[in-house]
């Protein structure tokens, strides 16, 4: 970006929080109204940064105690905003609280946010950290002996081939140092090219998608564009969207959640977007339960039908570009997860000295005890409450999740925003909004 604008340096993350956190009050928050709930929402999402910059603080400066700091203080406004999804079905009272600018100017600060997060992302250079995820993938694919239990034990589940793209960090508490990747001459360094520029472009493509999707809600469902335009703008202000700007893990499953939610009245589309996400990271199949509980009137067949042939695509990519049958086999357990909850190389929150993994268990029982709840209440689901259903089902992964659980907020933070900005879409059912069945026309006719 110097090579454009004069002088141009970026800011950094903590100079940004503060600068986006007095920004957002400024747009978002209803001054006549102090105590409403749309204030409260806007304080905690702020209320996310200082825990992401503990966290990044204490790695880089290696310390334990400021790491368990940022964590802990990540997960109590988690749960918090848990407790606040699960009751907001519950809100029926959804006065109109838009944003304190024109829909001209939301519109123009969206773009130049979304153009400026994208520079960044093109012109980053990964470092040596944003490269080890990449590495420990590539020598792994290639020993078909432990491919099976190592790469899922240290990576955790997920579609292999998009464990061997770069993580790409757009901005960083502390500059670039010795540990800067240098250039690597031969086939290596051709190869990491290509998987740098197609990091970028997939990072690129999926925060489009991601604020592109929240807009277009605004304009099919919520019957009101600027509510869309509103929470977008407020995604591109988090401070953890400048972070994460870069990461293809974070950013691609929200993206397809978002527009599953989008195209929510063709159950064959959203079916595959949901497929593609659980081929994706795995994490999103817990939404399933809570996905067909919404279809189960009508359409539950054209979701399956979706699902199923998105992880059967994904499944035939894997195994045309799998060298061997064992290797084809190990990325397949990756994909799916098949692995057992004590057998996980952990990291972030449950590998620090401070806690015992057993904990993680009865978390992850909490966390399965929900999830069938919210399968079964309430009955029937409008669209409401599947928006917020699926945020509290995404965010409350992130307590359990053993590699790095609770920074993945971009799988939640866009279903999250349009949850807040929501108007009331009691109306919004399958049962009225959705086509009968194919077959069930035809027999009609």
């Amino acid at each position: 970006m110097s090579d454009i604008l004069f002088q141009y340096y970026r800011v950094n993350p903590t100079t940004w929080f503060y600068l986006s956190s007095l920004l957002s009050i400024s747009l978002f928050f209803k001054f006549n109204r102090l105590w409403s709930i749309r204030n409260l929402d806007l304080v905690g999402l702020i209320l996310f940064a200082p825990g992401l910059l503990a966290v990044e603080y204490g790695g880089y400066k290696a310390s334990p105690a400021v790491q368990q700091m940022g964590f802990l203080w990540i997960f109590a406004v988690s749960a918090a905003f848990l407790v606040r999804m699960l009751f907001d079905s519950l809100m029926v009272r959804r006065p109109l609280l838009e944003s304190n600018l024109s829909v001209g100017g939301l519109v123009f600060l969206g773009v130049s946010l979304l153009v400026f997060l994208l520079a960044n992302v093109i012109t980053t250079r990964p470092q040596r950290d944003d490269l080890a995820g990449a590495a420990t993938a590539t020598k792994l694919e290639t020993r078909a002996t432990e491919v099976d239990v190592d790469q899922l034990a240290r990576l955790g589940p997920g579609y292999p081939l998009l464990f061997l793209l770069p993580q790409i960090s757009t901005q960083r508490l502390f500059g670039p140092d010795a540990g800067a990747a240098g250039p690597t001459s031969g086939g290596d360094g051709s190869r990491r090219a290509l998987h740098e520029t197609t990091a970028r472009v997939m990072a690129i493509i999926s925060q489009v998608a991601v604020v592109t999707g929240m807009v277009a809600i605004g304009w099919l469902h919520f019957e009101n564009i600027r509510l869309g335009i509103a929470a977008a703008v407020l995604y591109l202000l988090l401070p953890y969207t400048a972070l994460m700007t870069g990461r293809v893990d974070h950013a691609l499953p929200g993206a397809l959640v978002v527009w599953a939610i989008a195209a929510y009245r063709r159950p064959l589309v959203s079916g595959g977007l949901i497929g593609l996400a659980i081929g994706t990271i795995y994490y999103p199949v817990f939404l399933l339960p809570l996905w067909c509980s919404f279809y189960w009137e009508r359409g539950i067949r054209r979701f399956a039908l979706g699902v199923t042939a998105a992880l059967l695509l994904l499944v035939v990519a894997l195994f045309i570009t799998s060298p061997s049958g064992a290797v084809f086999a190990g990325q397949l357990r990756q994909m799916f997860g098949w692995i057992f909850p004590n057998e996980v190389s952990l990291e972030g929150f449950w590998a620090l000295p401070f806690n015992d993994p057993v904990f993680r268990l009865p978390v992850l029982a909490a966390f399965i005890a929900m999830m069938a709840t919210l399968a079964i209440w309430p009955s029937p689901k409008n669209l409401g409450t599947l928006l917020s259903c699926s945020a509290a089902v995404l965010l409350g992964s992130q307590f359990w999740k053993a590699h790095n659980g609770g920074l993945f907020m971009a799988w939640f933070l866009p279903l999250l925003l349009l949850a807040v900005f929501r108007p009331n879409l009691e109306n919004r059912v399958a049962l009225l909004v959705l086509d009968g069945e194919w077959f069930a026309r035809r027999r009609a006719a």
